[in-house]
């Protein structure tokens, strides 16, 4: 039950109880699916008895091919780092794909990836302040394998930033490969027209020692958001390849001709990736959290992906009724109006960007609030929960939330393989 619904009960009380009662909750709530039970059983022998990110490598590996199988022949798979954010996963994922593409959005992201992968190619999927990239300059080690010069694109977005680049290159004597970023619709910002593209291929050009243009990025997930009384997906990314193709245009014949045959023509991203089939005027397809699938892509463009990542997190606490402080008299009327407030879990942690997702039933209680700790979770009395069992939510988003469990959880048909790290945040 949530505030408004507990001031309408009040409210209500004086008014009659019969038009108040078309706004009374149906009792949910069921067991664990046997999906669930069994990986319950699992954590509870094998798990580490405290809240977990937990990725099914049987369904990974679905969704892999699946995302394989709709690529062009001329098109490439580039893994976007910050949805996948574990070596181990990103490994995993590169290996079964075939690709050594990475698009990194954060420095120590960027620095443990040139550690850790020496032989990929990266593309920052967003222009970074001058600053970091001399921090990364500074801490990088050759002994790697790695080399900047030619596995590393900066993305760059005005010219300004670019003027930035190229002062940090010629301080430092660096060879930096520069990948255009280009607005196709989404506006939020890269160069806005093609015109704007002269005075920044003129620089690059003038100094080959430390530039190179190695390419544009359009990202473009508005194609699948914008209203369809609006535009239909369609017609959206129909403009959105129109004004890429203008740009390509552009560098083609900018001082008699850039080739085109070689470049970096990043775009896509998990939401529109299906669009980019073969004809996509880009040629390196972006997308990653289709791959463990959290609920903001419960999408229809992603229909044929299935979730594959998981919270769990233990029950510390089970009560047998909804106790809230200063109207604990109020219990057996908040429990009669709400039978899913019928009893009450306190979970280890909480407050995640997460929905509850079995046993089914579950719900947050408006009134008592929401805990970082030991976070109330209600429930009715069909769901047979107790202490030591675990919650399972599908987190919202993969690039933050994997982010607060430390090591992922892989699970090969339905057990625990191992312990996998996330990437260094700092």
């Amino acid at each position: 039950m949530n505030r408004r619904q507990f001031l309408i009960l009040l409210a209500g009380a004086g008014a009659g109880l019969a038009s108040v009662y078309a706004f009374k909750p149906s009792r949910k709530g069921a067991p664990y699916s046997p999906y669930f039970k069994s990986l319950n059983e699992e954590l509870k022998k094998n798990g580490t008895h405290r809240p977990a990110m937990l990725v099914d490598l049987d369904i990974l590996d679905r969704n892999i091919d699946t995302l394989m199988k709709g690529f062009g022949k001329d098109q490439q798979y580039r893994v976007v780092v910050k949805s996948l954010p574990s070596p181990d996963l990103l490994d995993y994922i590169m290996k079964r794909a075939r690709t050594p593409r990475l698009m990194v959005f954060h420095q120590p992201f960027l620095s443990h990836v040139a550690e850790k992968f020496p032989r990929s190619d990266v593309l920052m999927g967003k222009p970074m302040p001058v600053k970091s990239a001399h921090i990364f300059y500074r801490s990088f080690s050759r002994r790697s394998g790695f080399d900047p010069s030619r596995q590393l694109q900066w993305l760059v977005d005005t010219e300004e930033r670019l003027s930035q680049y190229h002062e940090l290159a010629r301080a430092q004597n660096l060879k930096m490969k520069i990948n255009v970023e280009i607005d196709v619709g989404l506006h939020r910002g890269g160069l806005g027209a093609p015109r704007d593209l002269a005075p920044v291929l003129d620089r690059i050009l003038a100094d080959p020692a430390h530039l190179e243009f190695s390419g544009f990025m359009g990202y473009d997930p508005h194609v699948v958001k914008i209203p369809r009384i609006i535009i239909s997906p369609a017609a959206a990314y129909a403009r959105s390849q129109k004004r890429y193709g203008e740009f390509i245009d552009m560098a083609r014949k900018h001082r008699g001709g850039i080739r085109i045959d070689g470049l970096c023509l990043n775009g896509a991203g998990s939401p529109t990736l299906r669009l980019h089939k073969a004809g996509s005027v880009a040629r390196d397809l972006s997308a990653g959290s289709c791959l463990v699938k959290p609920t903001d892509f419960d999408i229809t463009s992603l229909d044929d992906f299935i979730p594959a990542s998981f919270i769990a997190t233990p029950v510390l606490k089970k009560l047998d009724h909804t106790f809230i402080p200063g109207i604990e008299a109020a219990e057996g009327l908040t429990s009669w109006w709400d039978p899913n407030s019928e009893q009450t879990f306190f979970i280890y942690g909480g407050k995640w960007m997460a929905r509850y997702e079995s046993p089914e039933g579950l719900q947050n209680n408006g009134l008592f609030g929401q805990s970082t700790n030991q976070h109330m979770v209600n429930g009715s009395k069909k769901i047979p929960l107790n202490v030591d069992d675990h919650i399972f939510l599908r987190p919202e988003q993969s690039e933050f939330v994997f982010l607060q469990f430390g090591d992922i959880l892989p699970l090969r048909s339905g057990r625990i393989t191992g312990q996998w790290p996330i990437l260094r945040q700092g």
